[in-house]
């Protein structure tokens, strides 16, 4: 399932941004890519992350970027299966079911990184509680999480929770680890070790204060798709919401009742998630696992587990079965990996203006240039330097009075929309077809319709 198209509108910025650090042997802390904010500071928070991208796909192409994203989504995935009690058929199940419930997010994106280093912290602290040594890992992953996404703030976040639930675990009397004092000191000591080493950056002690901006930027949770609440009107949503009533009905139902540490962390990421849909898929890692132990408390009780008593043994026709699903499996991967490479070039044509780029670069249209916002990356990769573009995918360079402002222009609000038209001098519009903007340039005197098709219109002064 974790095999998709490279399609996410920001992924291109980030295979330009990796070229160039390789280029350049350097990690850039200005932007380089649009004329109205060229120079201006930036804090490329995904820089290794870029790397990696750009690294893969000049030695393995678009095939080696969606395995490797596909391995990396699965691996963490395999992780909830790890942490989820109960007999295997239960968490399989539930595992696979968060993992459809999270598909909205998936993709060859950086944000990718931030699931799979979630879901080994989840681990991490779950174990914990029987080996405490086992914290000791999160100081150099939460360094690695420092330089490849600023979602790091997640980790520390999740340690800060653990340690909030497990008091109150023992304020409830609801004790189930050994030595708990000596947890709660070597949790203590990680946690203020992984909030020290956060300036272990290009961009130092900026970091600290970068992912609470990111949060707070009302044009990001207001405009920008991934950051509004999930629509559960819309059927890709639907598997989460039953996710949700789900845990709900359970927690009434099931004998095994949440602990006061389990309820404080559903409730946090729960909340995140609704707030925004780029935050559940952490909702997912935190609740797949609680879901699955009260499921198989539900059945012990109930007497419906219908595989306790089956025998455990590998006669030969269970290995025989288990190699048939396995062949199947292999062969299903093989297929589906095979089936989005060969469809890489169609999905590209089908999410992105190609013919308009194509167009633009071969019939070098006058600059400065007006594009779409999630066309901005796409345009960094096909056409810079020759073109610098009006706005792109990295909202936090442009602050949310300019992305007002780009969206004023787009959607015709106010008396002032062709502002930006006159101060930039834009002397070429690269827009979907429905666009507000291009309606009203096409009926505007000085503009004409250059290029035109399914995907973009293209205008010039």
């Amino acid at each position: 399932m974790a095999a998709r198209n490279v399609t996410d509108p920001d992924v291109w910025w980030h295979l330009r941004t990796g070229e160039l650090i390789f280029q350049t042997h350097g990690i850039p802390h200005a932007d380089p890519y649009s004329f109205t904010k060229y120079g201006q500071p930036w804090i490329d928070h995904e820089w290794l992350s870029q790397v990696l991208l750009h690294g893969t796909y000049k030695m393995m192409g678009w095939g080696g970027l969606m395995i490797e994203f596909a391995a990396i989504i699965a691996a963490a995935f395999g992780l909830v299966f790890l942490r989820s009690p109960g007999r295997p058929y239960v968490a399989g199940a539930v595992t696979a079911w968060g993992a459809v419930a999270s598909i909205p997010s998936w993709g060859v994106r950086p944000q990718m990184l931030t699931l799979l280093l979630a879901s080994l912290f989840l681990l991490i602290l779950d174990r914990s509680y029987v080996r405490p040594k086992l914290l000791w890992w999160t100081p150099p992953l939460t360094l690695l999480w420092i330089n490849l996404h600023a979602g790091y703030a997640l980790g520390i976040s999740l340690l800060a929770l653990y340690m909030a639930g497990s008091a109150l675990d023992l304020g409830f009397g609801q004790r189930d680890w050994p030595k708990p004092a000596n947890w709660f000191r070597s949790m203590a000591v990680v946690t203020v070790v992984c909030i020290a080493i956060v300036p272990l950056n290009p961009y130092g002690t900026h970091l600290y204060s970068y992912p609470f901006e990111t949060l707070r930027s009302p044009a990001m949770s207001g405009m920008i798709a991934e950051w509004l609440s999930p629509n559960f009107h819309q059927g890709k949503n639907l598997p989460a919401l039953l996710m949700i009533l789900a845990l709900l009905l359970l927690a009434a139902m099931s004998p095994r009742k949440l602990r006061p540490r389990e309820l404080l962390l559903i409730s946090v990421t729960l909340y995140a998630g609704l707030r925004s849909v780029r935050h559940m898929p952490i909702f997912i890692l935190i609740a797949a696992p609680m879901i699955s132990a009260m499921i198989q408390g539900w059945l012990e009780t109930g007497k419906t587990d219908i595989f306790a008593a089956s025998p455990s043994a590998m006669t030969r026709t269970k290995m025989a079965i288990n190699v048939f699903l396995l062949a199947g499996m292999v062969g299903f991967a093989g297929a589906r990996l095979h089936y989005v490479v060969t469809h890489q070039q169609q999905a590209e044509a089908q999410e992105f203006p190609t013919a308009a780029a194509a167009f633009i670069a071969t019939t070098h249209a006058p600059g400065p240039l007006l594009n779409h916002y999630n066309w901005g990356g796409y345009f960094i990769w096909k056409l810079y330097p020759e073109y610098q573009v009006f706005i792109d995918g990295r909202a936090d360079v442009y602050g949310d009075a300019f992305m007002g402002q780009f969206a004023s222009t787009y959607y015709l609000r106010g008396p002032a929309w062709q502002m930006p038209l006159e101060k930039w001098n834009i002397r070429t519009v690269a827009l979907p077809p429905d666009a507000p903007l291009v309606t009203a340039l096409q009926s505007t005197p000085g503009w004409k319709t250059v290029f035109s098709d399914q995907q973009a219109v293209v205008l010039r002064r």
